[in-house]
């Protein structure tokens, strides 16, 4: 007697053809329909599904819900405010001369410091809205490798990895609907086509979506540490910021497989192969003011 997942196997197996087909049409309709970029840095091509436009006023949106939640109080404290800015200003300046310079001139910058000693944690929204959290001071312990969290922060941003995050998400979930729709017109049970949708869901999940993020996380790695030599601070603190970062962790970190992000160790092995481009830049700059961060209160 077959098992349900033998009944399964066999009934996807049988039409193989005609799902492959219909999902090549969906995913190059969708392609063909909407817009695509190329990364000047790394040549890698990219979905966009999303306009520009509308990810700055999303970003602009998030950004002001940060500000009002009552939780989140601005720093007042001129030792915690004026690092970050000096940082920050240095490392947009150095976007301003990069390869995403014309959407950096465009992006309406602004800095806001997060007083929450336990948060570790930066980011930087699509139109140009930074904030820092007081709680990744230890972490980054002086200006540069501020700047190494900063320049990857500004690089998510100016790379529209968000606005392909978003892409990546409607076509998956487009083609999940076009194979449901193809199950069930081949006369699938209705049993049968939950559990191969069930399957091939985990499958766009862990084959599709979370490999492209780790990709946005390298990216901005790569990037960012160009950047902040450009701003004239020396790349090889990011080592030291990840070598700190997985201290801090303990070695608790989940597999790099099923995670959006890269493990320490391969981000650091990445960083260390990255000096051989970063460091002339570097070396070709004014270095810049590198004191340390104050210690949290």
């Amino acid at each position: 007697m077959e098992t349900r997942n033998n009944m399964v196997t066999k009934r996807v197996s049988m039409m193989p053809t005609n799902i492959l087909w219909l999902v090549c049409g969906v995913v190059a309709m969708m392609v063909t329909t909407t817009g695509c970029q190329t990364n000047p840095y790394t040549g890698r091509w990219q979905l966009m599904m999303v306009p520009m436009s509308q990810e700055v006023q999303m970003g602009a949106q998030a950004y002001s819900q940060v500000k009002s939640d009552p939780k989140m109080k601005p720093s007042t404290d001129p030792r915690e405010i004026e690092p970050v800015k000096r940082v920050a200003a240095r490392v947009i300046e150095a976007a301003k001369r990069s390869k995403y310079s014309e959407m950096a001139n465009q992006f309406e910058w602004e800095v806001t410091v997060i007083k929450d000693d336990k948060t570790m944690n930066a980011f930087a929204l699509p139109g140009g809205k930074i904030a820092v959290y007081t709680g990744i001071f230890p972490v980054a312990k002086t200006e540069a490798g501020l700047a190494a969290v900063m320049g990857h922060e500004v690089v998510h941003a100016l790379a529209r990895h968000g606005g392909e995050r978003m892409s990546q998400n409607t076509l998956a979930q487009t083609t999940l609907q076009a194979i449901g729709i193809a199950l069930g017109v081949s006369g699938a049970n209705p049993v049968l086509s939950q559990a191969g949708m069930a399957a091939l869901g985990v499958g766009a999940q862990v084959g599709v979506l979370l490999p492209f993020s780790r990709k946005h996380e390298s990216e901005a790695d790569y990037v960012g540490v160009l950047l902040a030599a450009e701003a004239g601070y020396d790349p090889r603190e990011s080592i030291r910021l990840w070598t700190r970062m997985g201290e801090l962790s303990g070695g608790k970190e989940s597999s790099e497989f099923m995670s959006t992000h890269p493990s320490h160790e391969t981000r650091i092995q990445q960083l260390e192969e990255w000096m051989a481009e970063a460091m002339p830049i570097y070396q070709s700059k004014p270095p810049a003011p590198n004191g340390e961060l104050p210690p949290l209160r």
